[in-house]
Order: C-alpha cells, then sequence, then structure tokens
C-alpha cells in the first residue's frame, strides 16, 4: 500500500498547468514537495497564494505559515492578503481544486473532515467554504481507522463539512471516484489487489 508521502504524490497528478489549489492541513499539506516542474499556484486561507514547498531544516521562517501552522517557504511571486480576500476568492470560484483530508467519506460524496463529538475543536476552519467553493474536491485520507474500521462508507456517521462535494478519494489503498449509485475503483495502490481493496470499504462499489 502507499504510505503518507506516496499518497501525496499521487494527488499531486491530479493537478494541471495553471491551476489555483487548496492544500487542506495533514497528509494534503505534503502535495506541495511533489508539484515539481508544473505551474500550479497554491493556496493557504490563512492570506497567501503562491506556497512553495516545506524548508529544509535551519532553513524555517517562522512568519511565513500555511493553514495548519507549518512552516513553509515563498516563491519569486507570492502574494499576502487578509482573510477576507482569501475567502473571496474560495467562495468566488478563483480556487480550481481542494486536496483536504478525512475522518470520513459517503459513497455519495459527503464529507466528514472537521469534528469527532465530544472532542474539543478549534473549529469549522475553512473547510465548509472551501468544498462549497472550489471547482473540484479530493480527499487523501487512510482508507481505515486506527481501529481497522473503514473510513469509506455508505453513509457517514459523524457531523458533515459538505453533503455530495466530494469528487474523488485517494487512499493508502488506491483511487475512487464518486459516481452514479456509489463509487467506482480508478486505480490500486502498489502491492494492493481489486479483491482486498473491496474487502476494506464499507461503501457500495460499482
Amino acid at each position: 500500500m502507499w504510505d503518507r508521502n506516496q499518497m501525496a504524490a499521487r494527488a499531486a497528478q491530479e493537478l494541471e498547468d495553471g491551476m489555483y489549489v487548496n492544500l487542506g492541513i495533514g497528509i494534503p499539506t505534503l502535495v506541495a514537495n511533489y508539484v515539481g516542474d508544473k505551474d500550479i499556484t497554491l493556496q493557504s486561507e490563512n492570506g497567501m497564494l503562491g506556497m512553495g514547498p516545506f524548508p529544509f531544516e535551519g532553513d524555517e521562517d517562522a512568519d511565513l505559515i500555511n493553514a495548519g501552522k507549518q512552516t513553509i517557504t515563498e516563491l519569486n511571486r507570492t502574494a499576502y492578503f487578509d482573510s477576507a480576500m482569501s475567502f473571496g476568492m474560495i467562495r468566488g470560484g478563483k480556487i480550481a481544486a481542494a486536496i483536504l483530508g478525512a475522518m470520513e467519506v459517503a459513497e455519495n460524496g459527503d464529507l466528514a473532515n472537521w469534528m469527532i463529538p465530544g472532542k474539543l475543536v478549534k473549529g469549522m476552519g475553512g473547510a465548509m467554504d472551501l468544498v462549497a467553493g472550489v471547482g473540484r474536491v479530493i480527499v487523501v485520507m487512510d482508507h481505515a481507522n486506527k481501529h481497522g474500521e473503514s473510513k469509506v462508507l455508505k453513509e457517514c456517521t459523524l457531523p458533515l463539512t459538505g453533503k455530495g462535494v466530494v469528487d474523488r478519494i485517494i487512499t493508502n489503498l488506491g483511487v475512487l471516484d464518486v459516481v452514479e449509485g456509489g463509487l467506482r475503483i480508478v486505480e490500486c495502490a502498489e502491492g494492493v489487489t481489486e479483491d482486498e481493496l473491496r474487502a476494506a470499504t464499507d461503501a457500495t462499489l460499482v
């Protein structure tokens, strides 16, 4: 199966030249390291357009952080602005895609990625705006939780971030698309068979 970096590298393959893309916290932030020579502009909802990859140890600038408060680098075309401008871009449909983490995804594209009832959370963040405002939502996550239970479900059990918003799911076991009637297998991770992917998935596969 894929590790976190391989999942991020696979997600980076979804991006095309000229796209403006938002990366969520967690595994999606690693996508910045795999953009390569593509002309991709990464947006962070805390007010940065044109994020570079993570800095090497010793080169960190504490004033340059992404929405997950990780230190990042800037580019020669980086622009800075306030949250109002940032969310104006998102809500105005200017961001082509968002690559987000998730706790659960349902077969109809419902997404739950912001809270577990009874656990302390800081708030929704930008997730609800992102799934409503961007052109394409790609989820990158582990296929199962720490108890070994599938996170790719018929219906989400956690509070939703958005209904019917996910287009593609990339997990450590493979790639799935949300289609009419359920999910379609696009690709299996290295070393994973289709039967293994099906057995690990609670959602309907068509």
